[in-house]
């Protein structure tokens, strides 16, 4: 038995913990507001708010409904754009996108009415940049987007006012959300002690999920009905602690959670800027880092960050574990070295010391919030003007994530000058067989390789002579 608050109303069900939470809001609970777009996460027309509470914090994040299993909202309140209409009237987000004209056919506005509502209650500062980020899982077909940039606009301004106050008091106190919001951190926890167990899967094989982002666009109808062991909320699956020069990681970590770790913020000062080109904000909600490693996708951005990084796995059966570095997990185009029931169960890195420069790029057809055409991440360590170590990857240029470790060893104990790079980039494209696709040609991804990685070099030494390297062929 599954049981969450859905908007005011706590309630159960015993549907399929694989049921999506789109088809049970829309289906079961004829809460129509909830649009059914492209069905992969793509367009935020199925956007809602999921609060749980976090170390006794309630904290709300968007997701997109069309790719969250009911296994993953056990204990946490839902809240679909119905959940968020006041007694009467507008909220000032409605009203706002109602004053400003940002809205036409009226399909895709619910869903951003649910992006801004929770940048409202994010805590994030209230600049405009931050509002247009909030909405940037959200696609509007019909309605020009600089309209939704004034209701965005108008929203900040009214969240200038918060100051030091705690942003859902705010929001409740603005009729942002209403009345009820002021009670939900208590009936979370009230909830939480009559739900402590999610329904235990019926075999120990049962199928493994967490975030499901891209697993409920390949297998939406399996996973409606298969058995599931769930992985999202397990909260020792989702750490993110540092150990002497190490950073240990669970499998379940999300995007976003790496985004908000001061160990992460720490050690990559720009982290948290590289990652927007990423996926949404609600798909970063959701997408966990052990799910994209075992995706096997090539062009997988955390995949590529990660082998740089040089990161090593503990596979685990339930009964036994094992070592296994990123960069011997992938054997072919999805294939990799997991044995029957293996699971990634802890994910670790050495932390980049002072010395350590790190950088990543990626080139898509759209700037941000598209997959890649290629992409890649660069780890170098200097000892004055020596290369001390250096991982290199790459991704779109191989039937898998690639660590270009020719390439890498070729730096290491190299004087770094412009004619090295040049060097060092004949030798990726010896390492690289890319393919000729809908991204792009083979031709153009081994020249965009070689881009990258001037990109790299350029982003990381600015004494280098930019104008050399960009010659160099």
């Amino acid at each position: 038995m599954i049981r969450f608050i859905l908007n005011d109303t706590e309630l159960s069900t015993d549907l399929p913990a694989g049921t999506t939470l789109l088809d049970f809001v829309r289906y079961n609970r004829r809460l129509t507001g909830t649009k059914i777009g492209c069905r992969e996460g793509d367009c935020g027309a199925c956007s809602v708010l999921i609060g749980e509470l976090i170390e006794e914090q309630l904290r709300y994040r968007s997701y997109t409904s069309c790719l969250t299993p009911l296994g993953n909202v056990q204990g946490k309140h839902v809240v679909t754009i119905e959940g968020l209409n006041p007694a009467t009237g507008l909220n000032p987000v409605q009203q706002a996108m109602s004053s400003c004209s940002a809205t036409q056919c009226g399909f895709c506005t619910p869903g951003f009415v649910v992006s801004l509502a929770q940048f409202c209650v994010s805590g994030k500062e209230a600049t405009v940049q931050n509002a247009i980020a909030a909405m940037d899982g959200n696609i509007c077909r019909c309605t020009g987007y600089k309209s939704i940039e004034r209701a965005a606009e108008e929203i900040t301004g009214l969240l200038s006012a918060r100051e030091e106050q705690d942003p859902l008091q705010f929001a409740v106190g603005n009729n942002i959300l209403p009345a009820y919001f002021s009670l939900m951190k208590a009936r979370l926890m009230a909830l939480r002690e009559r739900s402590k167990e999610l329904r235990k899967p019926r075999s120990t094989q049962a199928f493994r999920v967490a975030g499901g982002t891209d697993l409920y666009v390949q297998r939406h109808d399996e996973l409606d009905h298969d058995d599931i062991h769930f992985m999202f909320d397990d909260p020792a699956l989702r750490i993110i602690r540092r150990q002497g020069n190490q950073c240990i990681m669970g499998p379940a970590v999300t995007a976003t959670d790496l985004q908000e770790s001061a160990v992460i913020r720490e050690a990559f000062p720009h982290f948290s800027k590289q990652v927007k080109a990423i996926s949404s904000t609600p798909i970063r909600n959701g997408a966990t880092i052990a799910g994209n490693f075992v995706n096997a996708s090539p062009i997988g951005d955390f995949s590529i960050f990660f082998l740089a990084a040089d990161a090593q796995l503990l596979l685990s059966d339930g009964n036994h574990t094992r070592r296994l570095p990123l960069r011997k997990l992938y054997k072919g185009y999805k294939q990799l070295d997991l044995k029957a029931h293996e699971h990634i169960r802890e994910i670790s890195f050495t932390l980049p010391g002072k010395e350590t420069c790190v950088n990543f790029e990626k080139v898509s057809k759209r700037t941000h919030l598209d997959i890649a055409s290629v992409n890649s991440a660069l780890f170098i360590t200097m000892n004055g003007d020596l290369i001390a170590e250096a991982g290199l990857a790459a991704g779109g240029v191989a039937p898998v994530p690639l660590c270009l470790q020719q390439t890498a060893d070729f730096l290491v104990g190299k004087h770094l000058e412009e004619t090295l790079i040049g060097e060092a980039i004949a030798i990726a494209k010896e390492e690289i067989s890319p393919v000729s696709d809908a991204r792009g040609t083979a031709a153009y991804k081994t020249l965009l390789l070689g881009q990258l990685i001037k990109a790299h070099f350029i982003s990381l030494f600015p004494r280098l002579d930019a104008s050399r390297l960009l010659h160099l062929v």
